[in-house]
């Protein structure tokens, strides 16, 4: 087996981090800036449709209305934002589920409070002809992943198939398509919200038009039953025994949750939004993304932001139990009783309810989005 990798393994790195905000600040109910007002969230990467729900809560008023001022934190590569809310350099923040409880296993002070995106995102794509129908296909290609804890999904999927590390040549990619593109990987990893519309936003060298869905086959780990719970909204877990956090809490996720809502009912807005508010990716991409992302949450049978018990356990059995290229698993033990919550999120989207709001979705339906070349 050849393995080409970076030299820090994300949970090195994030345990590290979440250690250092453990000892640092979490014990802390004070706000981030004393006397400063403003409600941070931090991202999980930079700003596109993957949050717009959060643009949107902005934009249209919807913490306004909630008597809050938030100010929205752009992510990056060498931000984790669940050790960034445990510092207490945010009051709230986005992340996925697996990393997030990583860094609570290793000290940091955080707590689901809302399960946003119901479904995952995550793709392992290759071109046609290279005949992967299923995860078992994967024996003896070169698959790619993003690692730091984004690479568990393939693993549970290969693990579940019958494929072992052993079996493939896996390759660190890049937070882009090109080593698919070059012919370097056979299977790459995608976010159907992002990396999978770049391909689609691609001219194809052969026929001088774009690349079409049907030039790809796709492995969705929800139609493989191992999916993980990624974007969710993370508090700090100590503060949340102030009454007053509390019930900031309970507006916050009630006016998040109307972002979405708007977004659900309003995507080319959203994308508006999105792009206005410093996209570096274009129109028809943010547009995209929205749409896509939509999918991931609607409908919502039992209301946009509860948390599935089914799904959490799912979560936290793959990620004690999932082995990486390393050997490594994002767990150790199950979480403790803390690490999730619906308290909240029950409140705000009775508080939705009784305005009238449409919280479950179920006549949702996406639209149809046109790619252009380079996502213009």
């Amino acid at each position: 087996m050849k393995i080409t990798r970076t030299p820090r393994p994300l949970l090195a790195l994030v345990m590290a981090l979440a250690v250092v905000a453990s000892a640092c600040s979490t014990t802390s109910t004070d706000s981030p800036a004393d006397g400063d007002n403003t409600i941070k969230l931090q991202l999980q990467w930079f700003k596109q449709g993957q949050f717009a729900g959060y643009l949107a809560a902005v934009d249209q008023g919807f913490y306004a209305e909630q008597g809050l001022d938030v100010e929205i934190l752009d992510g990056g590569t060498d931000i984790v934002p669940q050790t960034v809310l445990a510092q207490g350099q945010a009051d709230y923040a986005i992340a996925w589920v697996p990393k997030a409880l990583a860094s609570r296993e290793a000290g940091a002070g955080i707590t689901d409070v809302a399960q946003i995106y119901q479904k995952s995102g995550t793709l392992q794509v290759s071109f046609k002809d290279q005949n992967i129908a299923s995860p078992a296909d994967l024996r003896g290609k070169t698959v790619g992943n993003w690692g730091y804890g984004n690479e568990f999904e393939l693993f549970a999927g290969m693990t579940k198939a019958g494929v072992s590390p052993a079996d493939v040549t896996l390759v660190q990619q890049q937070f882009d398509m090109n080593g698919l593109l070059s012919g370097d990987i056979a299977a790459a990893q995608a976010m159907s919200y992002n990396e999978y519309a770049q391909l689609l936003e691609t001219v194809n060298p052969e026929t001088g038009a774009l690349y079409t869905a049907e030039d790809f086959a796709t492995l969705n780990w929800n139609d493989d039953g191992v999916a993980m719970l990624q974007d969710a909204i993370w508090a700090n877990t100590d503060k949340l025994a102030d009454e007053a956090y509390q019930e900031q809490t309970v507006k916050f996720l009630a006016a998040s949750l109307k972002g979405w809502i708007f977004c659900r009912d309003n995507v080319e807005k959203c994308r508006d939004i999105t792009v206005a508010a410093g996209s570096t990716l274009g129109a028809s991409h943010q547009l995209w993304q929205v749409n896509e992302v939509n999918k991931l949450i609607w409908p919502s049978a039992e209301g946009i932001g509860m948390i599935d018990e089914a799904a959490w356990q799912q979560t936290v059995d793959i990620a004690r139990s999932t082995e990486n290229a390393e050997g490594t698993t994002v767990l150790t033990a199950d979480p403790d009783a803390q690490a999730y919550t619906n308290e909240y999120v029950s409140q705000a989207l009775e508080m939705l309810k009784a305005d009238g709001v449409d919280v479950t979705g179920q006549s949702y339906a996406p639209i149809e989005v046109t790619l252009e070349e380079g996502g213009k």
